[in-house]
């Protein structure tokens, strides 16, 4: 392709929009209409959750020990959220002697004593309560809150989850008995049936393991979702797929058979870790054009089949210092961008009671801190908002739909600044309406202007005369997320940008929660070497 230079390098997608300043209230239940989850007015209703974990050995949502159960649902809506994927073991409401512990007589047969004064002092309604009760009991804190709620499986014995050859991965395992199963779906459903911010029920999550087999998971999965149906017709079915939730690539020739509808959704989970170390290893360009492309094969094509797909399981360590997760999360996040999916980040939990033995496990993954009270880190809420909104779908006025550019390392979007035809980043409900047009241009709808290069080492410009060469940009690079100009003098320059797969961090230096002005906008500039783009970028 000649002579390679840059003169800008940030990551950005360009996504299909219509910008909601204002969430219209949700009428329930939810169904499904083709790819999308809807309300009772059929309008779209984007899941953006978070996981809260009630699922370990203690079977008690965690953090009751640090915060009333209502300041975290109120904490939860202030964060942007709209709903929780709740967690819960099989053995809690099938195994009558534990489903029918007291909450302090959990804690006290584990030898957790301080949880209990805890729970004491925050939440003392449930202290004596069941595990049952209690475990209603933050669902009815969450209704208060407008919050909805899925119900998930997580796995049958209490406790941390998961592993490939743990005797709770698939159906006949040791701790996964299909009928017992079948029976604590109907029990759960039925106990929340005409709780009316239930929306959904998980029916098992990860599955996995030696015994893993195609015609098993149809056998009982469609049994689960039947009983389920049946017991409580009202909420969402989601159905997981093999290999630790990342395969459902046997749905493209073979349907499922039920005996209703509009009530089926699919589950996906995505994590940096999946691939091993290999975002710190190879080309992070090649590994998003690869993780992607592997992710629409076994799974993203079913938006295209007609099913909603939630990504019910994302994340990364919070505190920024994964190089792995960081370059994964950037990628990850463009595609979510990108197809505009539901999805449930992991997870809430700050710290557990206990996990894999440890008392006050910190949770280097939690959206709030050790105390329960602090946000981890601000900047990944930041970069996340803008995917709590819809971005299209049924109800939402298709004469409003455009595109914006959008910048998965910051959650921003690249914005005209009123002054000048300079370029900064900043909330995406600020930007203007962009189009790709015919002639390969990036142009400002109504605006007569395009962005334009004028040359290695400057940062991009909007010009008005748009026949021009360095008007005009093409997709490059294995990620489908860089664009790139061809100037006069034969000299071709790249646009960190993309239409497809998205962004990620270029080094291990870079960081992954840039810093922004009091105004809330980002310069955009070049912080990065040629050499070490060219290197990353793969050329």
């Amino acid at each position: 392709m000649g002579n390679f230079t840059c003169f800008f390098i940030l990551h950005f997608l360009l996504i299909l929009v219509i910008i909601q300043h204002v969430q219209p209230s949700t009428s329930l239940p939810l169904s499904t209409n083709s790819r999308w989850i809807v309300d009772e007015k059929g309008r779209r209703v984007k899941l953006a959750c978070v996981n809260w974990a009630s699922h370990l050995e203690p079977m008690v949502a965690e953090g009751l020990s640090k915060r009333p159960m209502d300041a975290v649902a109120e904490q939860i809506v202030s964060m942007g959220f709209n709903c929780v994927r709740f967690t819960w073991p099989l053995f809690l409401i099938t195994n009558d002697s534990l489903g029918s512990l007291t909450v302090r007589r959990s804690f006290q047969r584990l030898g957790l004593l301080e949880p209990i004064a805890g729970i004491q002092a925050n939440n003392p309604s449930v202290i004596d309560a069941t595990l049952i009760e209690a475990f209603q009991a933050v669902v009815s804190s969450l209704g208060r809150n407008n919050v909805m709620v899925i119900l998930d499986n997580h796995l049958s014995r209490p406790g941390w989850c998961c592993g490939y050859s743990d005797g709770d991965g698939f159906f006949g395992d040791p701790n996964f008995n299909p009928d017992l199963w079948i029976t604590g779906l109907t029990r759960m459903a039925t106990l929340f049936n005409g709780v009316t911010n239930v929306v959904a029920m998980s029916l098992r999550n990860e599955l996995r393991g030696p015994k893993q087999n195609i015609n098993d998971w149809y056998r009982y999965m469609q049994k689960g979702a039947e009983a389920v149906h049946l017991a409580n017709p009202n909420i969402l079915i989601i159905l997981s797929g093999l290999s630790f939730d990342r395969d459902l690539s046997f749905i493209r020739t073979r349907r499922l058979t039920l005996t209703f509808g509009q009530k089926l959704v699919f589950e996906l989970h995505w994590y940096g870790f999946t691939d091993g170390n290999a975002w710190v290893t190879n080309n992070p360009n090649k590994m998003c054009g690869k993780t992607t492309d592997y992710t629409m094969k076994t799974s993203g094509f079913l938006v295209d089949a007609g099913y909603p797909l939630l990504v019910s399981e994302f994340g990364i360590d919070i505190r920024g210092t994964n190089v792995n997760d960081n370059r994964y999360l950037n990628c990850f996040l463009g595609m979510v961008a990108e197809l505009d999916l539901d999805w449930a980040v992991w997870t809430l939990v700050g710290s557990y009671y206990l996990r894999e033995g440890t008392a006050g496990f910190n949770e280097y993954y939690g959206i709030l801190d050790w105390n329960w009270i602090d946000i981890r880190n601000s900047s990944f809420l930041d970069r996340i908002s803008a995917l709590q909104s819809p971005f299209r779908g049924p109800g939402l006025s298709e004469t409003k739909l455009h595109k914006v550019i959008f910048h998965p390392s910051t959650g921003l979007c690249i914005l005209r600044t009123p002054s000048a035809n300079l370029l900064s980043l900043g909330p995406c409900s600020d930007s203007e309406p962009w189009n790709y047009s015919p002639r390969k241009t990036l142009e400002l709808k109504g605006a007569n202007l395009c962005l334009q290069s004028d040359g290695s080492g400057t940062t991009a410009m909007l010009g008005t005369v748009c026949s021009r060469s360095n008007s005009k940009w093409e997709t490059v690079s294995e990620s489908l997320m860089h664009l790139s100009s061809k100037l006069g003098n034969g000299t071709t320059v790249i646009l960190g940008s993309g239409y497809r797969a998205l962004a990620f961090a270029l080094s291990s230096s870079f960081s992954p929660f840039p810093s922004k002005s009091p105004d809330g906008s980002r310069p955009i500039s070049s912080s990065l070497s040629c050499s070490s783009f060219r290197y990353q970028a793969g050329y």
